[in-house]
C-alpha cells in the first residue's frame, strides 16, 4: 500500500470523524420514528436502542456491499479486502460493527494502521481521496 494519499491506510481521526457522522445520522434517523424525551428515562432508552439498532444497519448494509458507511464517504475513506475481493461480504461488516460498538478492537491499532477489526476480518480502511 502507499504510504500517502489514495489507497493509503487512513489516520485514525479521519475514522473518528466517520465514526461520530454515523453515530449523528442514526440519531437523526432514530429520531423519525421515536421522539427523545430527556426527562423521561423510559422513552431514552427506547430511543438509545433504537439508535444502536439504526446504526447497526447503517454500518453493516452499505460497508457490506459497498464498502464504505455514510460517515466513511465524507471523510473519504473506505473498507477494503486484503485479498482484493471487491465486496467485504456480509459477515466481515458484521463483525465490524460488533467490534466497533466495543470500541477497545476499534481504537487499537498496530504500526501499520490497522486495528483489531482490520486484521481479523481481513480488512482495511484506505483513503478514496
Amino acid at each position: 500500500m502507499p504510504q500517502s494519499g489514495v489507497g493509503s491506510v487512513t489516520g485514525g481521526g479521519a475514522r473518528l470523524l466517520g465514526l461520530v457522522i454515523d453515530l449523528v445520522l442514526a440519531s437523526l434517523v432514530t429520531t423519525l420514528f421515536v421522539t427523545p424525551s430527556l426527562q423521561d428515562p423510559a422513552v431514552m432508552q427506547t430511543f438509545n436502542l433504537w439508535s444502536v439498532g439504526v446504526w447497526a444497519a447503517i454500518t453493516v448494509i452499505p460497508a457490506a456491499f459497498f464498502g464504505f458507511t455514510p460517515g466513511m464517504a465524507v471523510v473519504g475513506a473506505r473498507v477494503a479486502r486484503l485479498d482484493g475481493a471487491q465486496m467485504v461480504g456480509v459477515w466481515r461488516a458484521v463483525v465490524r460493527a460488533a467490534l466497533t460498538f466495543l470500541i477497545i478492537p476499534a481504537a487499537i491499532r498496530n504500526i501499520d494502521g490497522r486495528s483489531w477489526l482490520d486484521r481479523l476480518t481481513g480488512t482495511v480502511v484506505i483513503r478514496m481521496r
